[in-house]
């Protein structure tokens, strides 16, 4: 991958308009109308990214809330949002744009009927025309550059082919993209209002630090009981207040243990659902064992779990916390 430093926008290119937030307590305020809880360090970062025009990376374990972030982003600054999925095999086709070949061949086709590429004139103008914005097919980074302001989101770029990352420097950068085939007068494609652009990754592989580099960094961790709780406020409203902290103490615990895949703020929130749909007050064992799907998403972790074991942490979770010891 290239080794060069990144290019810096221009300082304003990045502050379209008035919508953006100017303080770290109106960002925390823009991600909480949005239902989302975030602490101080990461509205801080968020905050940064916004106001610096810096892309903004997000890296932690599945189900923390990084992809959640842009999506909120996007609707509180009403924006649209973007989204690249990362995959094996991803390539600057399906990422950035494509040639609709189909309309080029049946232009080539109706000028040859019509006689217009007779002559070197008549070919080059056809060749010139064949590489037309208009039969060029917008894939999501080219489509967050072009049109209204965007939230790109560059969504598990960990699953994508190391080398795909060189495709991304010039617009983590720049925010522009190069495409040779409409040659110097139209290339490369610049963003007239630059995108806020997320990257997230679960770390299943390092990225690499030219990526790095161009953004601003921050680790999204699993959110303490008391974050946890405001969570699930917003995200499971109506859930009866024992049966949220019994919740949260249960998963706190589960995250200490040996699992194959530990539960993610995604899952504590879709078990609270699943538990509030069936009109639970509290947990029980038998209830925790028949919907353990909604937390656990391996079949070894469920059988490690269910049992004795789902016994023994509810009943801890249960107790009434000891008093303190005097001084």
């Amino acid at each position: 991958m290239p080794a060069s430093s990144p290019a810096s926008p221009p300082p304003d290119s990045a502050l379209p308009g008035s919508a953006l937030p100017g303080s770290v307590a109106e960002t925390e305020r823009l991600l909480a109308l949005g239902g989302y809880v975030a602490d101080r360090a990461l509205a801080t970062t968020v905050h940064l990214a916004l106001v610096m025009g810096r892309p903004l990376f997000l890296e932690g374990e599945p189900g923390t809330g990084k992809t959640e972030i842009a999506k909120v982003l996007a609707s509180g600054l009403g924006r649209r949002l973007v989204r690249l999925q990362c995959y094996d095999g991803l390539d600057l086709q399906a990422a950035a744009y494509e040639w609709n070949h189909a309309r080029q061949l049946m232009a080539i086709r109706l000028a040859e009927a019509t006689g217009e590429t007779q002559g070197e004139a008549g070919r080059a103008r056809l060749e010139a025309g064949i590489y037309d914005r208009r039969y060029l097919q917008e894939r999501p980074l080219l489509a967050a550059l072009s049109g209204p302001p965007a939230v790109l989101l560059i969504d598990e770029l960990d699953r994508a082919d190391e080398p795909f990352e060189a495709f991304l420097l010039e617009i983590l950068a720049d925010f522009q993209l190069s495409i040779p085939e409409l040659g110097p007068e139209h290339s490369p494609v610049r963003a007239e209002t630059p995108p806020i652009v997320v990257l997230t990754s679960n770390r299943t592989r390092e990225v690499h630090d030219a990526i790095r580099r161009r953004c601003l960094y921050h680790w999204v961790d699993y959110p303490d009981a008391m974050r946890e709780r405001a969570i699930l406020a917003s995200r499971a409203p109506g859930l009866p207040e024992a049966l949220s902290a019994q919740v949260v103490a249960f998963v706190q615990k589960l995250r200490g243990g040996d699992f194959f895949k530990l539960p993610g703020v995604a899952e504590t929130i879709d078990w609270a659902n699943a538990l509030r749909a069936l009109d639970a007050t509290e947990l029980e064992p038998v209830l925790v064992d028949e919907t353990l799907g909604a937390l656990l998403k391996y079949q070894d972790d469920i059988a490690k779990l269910r049992g004795a074991e789902t016994a023994r942490l509810v009943e801890a979770v249960k107790q009434p916390p000891a008093p303190a010891m005097p001084f």
